[in-house]
């Protein structure tokens, strides 16, 4: 009866085997079309996460925070336009933040130094140039350690930078205190530096406020003492400045054939 029916134009119920078959044949297919997905974006990811992208997010960041230095001039806001009725530890404090970012962005510390001086006095305004730098020479070495290291160290050639790579991966703490003192090396360059050689946090830091103790230090007492440029403080406060800044230069000169070798 079941066979006259479908002859004549019935329609027949499905079988269990074919229905089935049918289920397992649509599930791989939505399986492989999510997995196509996440293969695409895990592809993504990984070029996102890759280490020449993050070193080219380091560039565009650093490019970005310059332009917007050269445009608005954060120095100038620190050292003249600084509200009068802020002051104290928490008028410090904040000061301190403010320089530590921009100096991210390649502003010279001499002039967030003096200003620290002629805001803050002497005592406070060394304690907050000192904290600024160390925060500035934080964030510095946590962009470059993430965003540089990967691509940058795999280009370490030739016996000079493996000479500076091997000191600062090896004695980091000795190393990084020798350039702070040493005033002809720009800031910014020796964070950078040391982010993408192996030295910890710990030594970078540390060796960054004990190194940029004296320079510093001469830079705020000359700022505080900028209304009396005759007096004693003052005078030696700009020797301290100019005397490390040539012995500097005359050891530069001296070992130009060692640098250039």
């Amino acid at each position: 009866m079941l066979d006259a029916h479908t002859r004549s134009g019935g329609t027949a119920p499905a079988s269990p085997r074919a229905t089935a078959t049918e289920l397992a044949a649509a599930v791989p297919a939505g399986a492989a079309a999510a997995a196509v997905r996440l293969g695409f974006a895990a592809r993504c990811v990984r070029v996102l996460l890759s280490p020449w992208a993050r070193f080219s997010l380091l560039v565009a960041l650093l490019v970005g925070a310059g332009a917007a230095v050269l445009l608005f001039q954060p120095q100038r806001l620190l050292a003249h336009g600084w509200p009068p009725q802020l002051g104290g530890v928490a008028a410090a404090l904040i000061f301190a933040v403010a320089y530590g970012v921009i100096t991210v962005a390649f502003v010279p510390r001499p002039l967030l130094n003096l200003a620290a001086g002629a805001l803050f006095g002497s005592e406070l305004g060394i304690a907050a140039a000192i904290g600024g730098s160390v925060i500035g020479a934080g964030i510095a070495f946590g962009l470059g350690r993430f965003l540089g290291q990967d691509a940058l160290r795999p280009l370490l050639r030739g016996k000079f930078l493996n000479t500076v790579d091997g000191q600062f991966s090896r004695h980091g703490f000795r190393s990084m205190l020798a350039v702070r003192l040493f005033p002809g090396v720009p800031f910014w360059a020796a964070n950078y530096c040391a982010a993408v050689s192996k030295m910890g946090w710990l030594p970078f830091l540390l060796a960054t406020a004990l190194g940029s103790l004296p320079n510093t230090a001469a830079y705020v007492v000359a700022g505080a003492r900028a209304s009396t440029p005759t007096s004693p403080v003052f005078l030696i406060a700009m020797a301290a400045i100019a005397i490390p800044g040539l012995a500097g230069a005359v050891v530069a000169w001296r070992k130009r054939h060692h640098l250039r070798g």
